[in-house]
């Protein structure tokens, strides 16, 4: 059947040779009509396996192709002449290309459809500088840069890769099983599949290769490790006819089923109509990709030429078909535009060492053939021809769902915008995995609900779980033997975290559970050592108070924190100072006490200096004045003095001043009553650094992480760290100190921390900063897809307030000694604690400084009013003397009593009045006749009786 389509096919293009009915001769490589028309004919050799889909439907679209493309381009002045071999092997397809170099002279080669053979002929194309042409080999690994003589018309297998991943990117699968096809064509995909993978963090966990000549029996036992392993997200990568014994194989072993996920590359997805409606059958809610094929007038048009041929039954398009169509088209332009100078279109032999082939042909126009096709763009049937190094460059590919036996167009993906659910819209700025973009699929077992990409495998191994096990701290994982059975008995708050997070999976998780000791002896080990062996497989996962680190997250992934936390340090607690003597002195700093003081003494001063000439209260022996100073500016203290004031400077300077007393008072009140009343808990240590200088000992958490933060990021000597198991270790350490065998302060996790005070909230408290950690969580092997479903339910458990408050109240209520109510007093203290210097200077500078500006205000007010009244009368009894001559007078006159508030001089008048000359007279009197008391009344008679007078 094949040689009749084969010659009925080619019955048109010999028409077309001979001129369409006109008479002709063929001589050499030139064929002359009986009109004088000379065209050139060009020998096009073609090597098919014509019993394969891909070789049968070329057989029959390739004279197609000629016969169009010369009907619709009657003035060429070339013509393609074929040369069909049929060959199904390398090592002949390698004989056949030889054959039609040799003896056909061809000077080109299209159709090498494997591997194998493309890359033995592509040699001997080489050596006869014959251009290799195939539309069907589509593995990357051969080269059209390292073989120039080769181009390929189709596409590479790896501009599939980066659309796989997308797909199992936009469904949030994180672990894939590749099968493939045990030949070149099959392994070649998985370097480029694997680096896509790797850019969405997925994983390979598997590779299955199967031989191209496996049978039924094979195939099982290779689908019956598969079903052993939980990923369920499959990619299968094979030629057609392995492809259809697999997948009926899958079906009957019951994986084409609800939980699975099938992604079928282009080698099948571009024949499935070659398989067959039982295959099909078998691959319900498969996803496959495949190239997509623009709609245009010239594919209908030839789909319904081809329809109307025998060909609507005898084979069924495909892509390849319309490759080959398009191939023959690029040649017959590229072999027009080479100049044939002469009939002979073969040059010079290649000497060959092989004895039934002496030599090779050099054809002359193969290098110009190919330079013509590489430069030759044009739109054909599968869409755009461009031919970038060699290469057919890809455009779109069609993601397709095997529904019903039919094939059903899901969505899109374009190497820019990535899925799309249409094409021809508007770009998006930004490449897209959302699987909003596809169309809703049908999945394997009629369901439209998606894989969840893995699940319990099938006889599979319980997951391994790891349990640190060490004394103390009970209340977050206490593990014991079950003296019967040796099987672990496991509580604590974190266990029961677990276990509601397994409860809120959709799926079941068996697991198994496995001690690992914590110690400082040299059978227990540390929590690191605990994730290393989760790093090594040696078990799935780690469960327990386990602190999510950067570190660790290098060789594990964590879920998502159930509890938070951080580290702190505890210290123990001051004795109460209520007990001290001398606490009076406490509310106010030092500073603070002597500034207050000399303030009081300043003010004092200020008004004496103000008030002493006019103010009979403020003068008397100097003993008499000091102590009236120091009484007036204390006596203030509490409003008691008895003093009169009469210069409205000095009321200025006491308003400021009995103001600042007030709020001094009062502060002083308020923080006494504080101290006396409440208990203050104040740590013997608040800084780290007083530790490292003072040499102290600290110590930490047996086995924990602790140690690592002591050292390398508080630069502690590790000769000063002592580790402690149980909370009464810790107790009894800080009880001894560090000078007597114990330590300073123990450096704990928050939730060590808590039961610790819980347990002696009376005796120690925290002090100084903490270093924040990002919380307990469990651990898991690197990609594991269990950490994102853990992750999930963590949160649905932390979210459940009554879950958490009653685990809360079950484990971390109440220890031993302290009452809840006591704890949470405790932790009220540790808040409002002050600071032991009391109130400090700051808080009151600016009183201070009004009340100094008001003073100095006030002072400088009343020397000027002074120096104005009585630096002429100085001026005129000391003429010529020096400036401290002068003021020992002003002294003097300041130490008199005035008779007047304030001293008043008129300007204006024209004579100066009895009362002022008379007192002109008493302060120019020698100070000689004003020694005495009784010439001081005289003095104050005789300014009398002139007031009197006037």
């Amino acid at each position: 059947m094949s040689n009749l389509v084969y010659l009925l096919f080619h019955l048109p293009c010999f028409f077309l040779c001979f001129g369409l009915g006109v008479k002709s001769e063929i001589t050499g490589g030139i064929m002359k009509t009986s009109g004088a028309e000379t065209k050139t004919l060009v020998h096009l050799g073609v090597i098919l396996d014509l019993n394969s889909p891909v070789g049968s439907v070329a057989n029959a679209c390739i004279p197609m192709a000629i016969s169009d493309f010369y009907a619709a381009l009657p003035n060429y002045r070339t013509r393609l002449f074929l040369h069909v071999r049929d060959s199904d092997d390398a090592l002949g397809a390698a004989f056949t290309a030889l054959e039609l170099i040799d003896k056909e002279e061809v000077n080109a080669i299209m159709g090498p459809q494997r591997t194998m053979q493309a890359r033995l002929v592509i040699d001997v194309g080489e050596k006869a500088q014959v251009p290799i042409i195939s539309f069907a080999a589509t593995t990357p690994s051969l080269s059209t840069t390292q073989n120039p003589f080769f181009i390929r018309t189709c596409l590479n297998d790896s501009s599939q890769a980066k659309a796989i991943a997308s797909i199992v990117q936009a469904y949030r699968w994180h672990e894939t099983i590749l099968i493939y096809e045990d030949t070149e064509h099959g392994s070649g995909l998985i370097p480029y599949l694997a680096d896509e993978f790797q850019q969405y963090d997925i994983r390979m966990t598997c590779r299955f290769s199967l031989s191209p000549n496996s049978d039924n029996l094979r195939i099982l036992k290779m689908l019956n490790r598969v079903m052993h392993i939980q990923t369920r997200v499959i990619v299968v990568h094979m030629t057609s006819s392995l492809g259809s014994k697999f997948f009926l194989n899958a079906k009957e072993a019951g994986m084409i089923s609800e939980g699975y996920a099938w992604i079928i590359t282009d080698g099948l997805s571009s024949l499935l109509d070659h398989m067959g409606a039982k295959v099909m059958g078998s691959m319900q809610g498969v996803l496959g990709i495949r190239p997509h094929i623009p709609h245009s007038k010239r594919l209908e048009n030839f789909k319904r030429k081809w329809k109307s041929e025998i060909h609507s039954k005898s084979t069924k398009l495909n892509i390849f078909c319309f490759w080959a169509y398009d191939t023959v088209w690029a040649l017959a332009k590229a072999v027009e535009m080479v100049r044939h100078e002469n009939c002979s279109l073969m040059g010079k032999n290649y000497r060959r060492n092989i004895s039934q082939f002496p030599y090779i042909k050099v054809s002359k126009i193969g290098r110009m053939i190919r330079n013509g096709l590489l430069k030759t763009k044009f739109k054909g049937l599968s869409g755009d021809f461009n031919l970038v190094k060699g290469q057919l460059q890809s455009s779109a590919f069609e993601i397709i769902n095997v529904v019903d036996k039919e094939e059903k167009v899901i969505g899109y993906w374009t190497p820019r915008n990535g899925l799309i659910r249409e094409l021809g819209k508007p770009e998006k700025a930004a490449y897209s995995t959302c699987m909003d973009e596809l169309k809703l699929p049908i999945w394997p077992g009629n369901t439209k609900a998606i894989p969840r990409g893995w699940t319990t495998p099938v006889n599979g191994k319980k997951l391994r779980i790891g349990l640190p096990v060490k004394p103390g701290f009970d209340a977050y994982l206490k593990v014991e033997q079950d003296p019967y059975t040796k099987e672990p008995i496991v509580t604590g708050f974190c266990f029961d975290v677990f276990m509601e997070t397994l409860a809120v999976l959709p799926f079941a998780v068996p697991h198994k559970l496995i001690p690992f000791t914590i110690g400082s002896n040299h059978s227990g080990g540390t929590y690191d050592e605990l994730l290393y062996q989760v790093k090594l497989q040696n078990i799935d996962a780690a469960v327990g108070d386990i602190t999510i680190l950067a570190n660790r997250s290098r060789i594990v992934d964590f879920t998502l924190p159930y509890l938070q936390s951080h580290v702190s340090m505890v210290v123990k607690i001051k004795d109460d100072e209520r007990k001290n003597m001398w606490i009076f002195l406490k509310p106010l700093s030092w500073d603070l006490w002597l500034t207050t003081g000399a303030a009081f003494i300043c003010t004092g001063l200020v008004v004496w200096f103000l008030e002493h000439r006019i103010n009979n209260e403020f003068r008397g022996s100097p003993q008499q004045q000091v102590g009236t100073v120091f009484w007036f500016s204390f006596s203030i203290l509490v409003f008691a003095h008895r003093e009169k004031i009469m210069n409205n400077l000095s009321r200025f300077v006491l308003i400021i001043w009995i103001f600042v007393v007030l709020i001094l008072t009062q502060s002083y009140t308020a923080s006494l009553a504080s101290m006396l009343t409440v208990q203050r808990l104040q740590p013997t240590v608040v800084d780290v650094n007083d530790l490292k200088k003072n040499g102290d000992f600290v110590g930490y958490e047996t086995g924990s992480f602790v140690k690592d933060l002591l050292v390398k990021q508080l630069s502690f000597d590790e000769s000063k760290l002592r580790n402690y198991g149980t909370a009464d270790e810790f107790d009894e350490a800080l009880s001894k100190g560090s000078q007597n065998g114990g330590v300073s302060a123990i450096f704990g996790a928050r939730h060590c921390v808590e039961l610790f005070l819980a347990k002696y909230c009376d005796k120690y408290m925290t002090a100084g900063p903490t270093y924040k950690t990002d919380g307990l969580g469990f651990a898991f092997q690197r990609g594991s897809p269990l950490v994102a479903y853990m992750s999930w339910a963590i949160l649905n458990v932390t979210e459940n307030k009554v879950k958490m408050d009653a685990m809360e109240q079950k484990y971390l209520s109440q220890q031993n000694a302290c009452q809840l109510d006591q704890r949470n007093a405790c932790q009220l203290d540790q808040r409002t604690t002050i600071s032991s210097d009391g109130l400090s200077l700051y808080s009151f500078g600016g009183l201070f400084i009004i009340t100094a500006v008001a003073s100095a205000c006030s002072l400088i007010i009343y020397l000027s009013k002074f120096l104005h009244s009585h630096w002429t009368a100085v001026q005129s009894v000391h003429p010529d003397s020096s400036v401290w001559p002068k003021i020992s007078e002003l002294v003097k006159r300041f130490d008199h009593l005035s008779p007047y508030p304030e001293p008043v001089t008129d300007v204006n008048a024209t004579s100066t009045s009895p009362s002022v000359e008379a007192l002109a007279d008493v302060e120019n009197t020698p100070s000689s006749s004003r020694t005495s008391n009784e010439g001081s009344d005289n003095v104050v008679d005789s300014i009398t009786r002139s007031s009197s007078n006037v």
